[in-house]
């Protein structure tokens, strides 16, 4: 069984991985995840998005972060650094996406460790980050010791065209 490797792309990394990130991206979409997204959603149509983030990436404001099993990107997490200058302390957590065909095999649990990881090295010590009310996802940031502040009904659109809550989690890296 190959191992997984998590690391985290360069600016020019991430530019030669925006094909595979496109189809993480599309797949998550596809399977129904709110992450921003309406179906249908195919990795030609994600490739701006990811555009976008590799700007980000090479302008130091986002670091990305990769799963990847037998040199396949299989997993994604971004952890937004370029915050406000009343915020260096602070990270926000976005896209964290597994494929569906990857998911049991313990990514999501590895991308966060990683991007807590990469936040305490940019000393950032309160992340923040938002789900869909009531997704799979929800839980599995409660099981990862995220603290759930609280729920904005309607707040976004399911890629289907419905309403979904969006929950808000924080965690604290600081031992203060």
């Amino acid at each position: 069984m190959s191992k997984v490797a998590i690391r985290t792309l360069t600016p020019s990394e991430t530019a030669a991985a925006l094909p595979a990130l496109a189809e993480v991206l599309a797949d998550c979409v596809e399977g129904g995840a709110s992450v921003g997204f309406m179906s249908p959603h195919t990795p030609a149509d994600a490739i701006p998005y990811w555009e976008g983030v590799a700007r980000a990436v090479s302008e130091g404001q986002t670091v990305l972060i990769v799963a990847e099993k037998d040199a396949e990107i299989l997993g994604t997490v971004q952890l937004g650094i370029g915050m406000m200058p009343n915020q260096p302390h602070r990270a926000d957590l976005k896209k964290l996406l597994v494929h569906r065909r990857a998911r049991g095999l313990g990514l999501s649990r590895l991308l966060m460790d990683a991007a807590e990881s990469e936040a305490a090295k940019h000393g950032r010590h309160v992340l923040v980050l938002d789900t869909a009310t009531g997704s799979p996802a929800e839980s599995i940031y409660e099981k990862f010791g995220w603290q759930r502040v609280g729920v904005i009904p309607r707040y976004a659109l399911m890629p289907d065209g419905s309403y979904c809550g969006s929950t808000f989690f924080y965690k604290s890296l600081a031992t203060i």
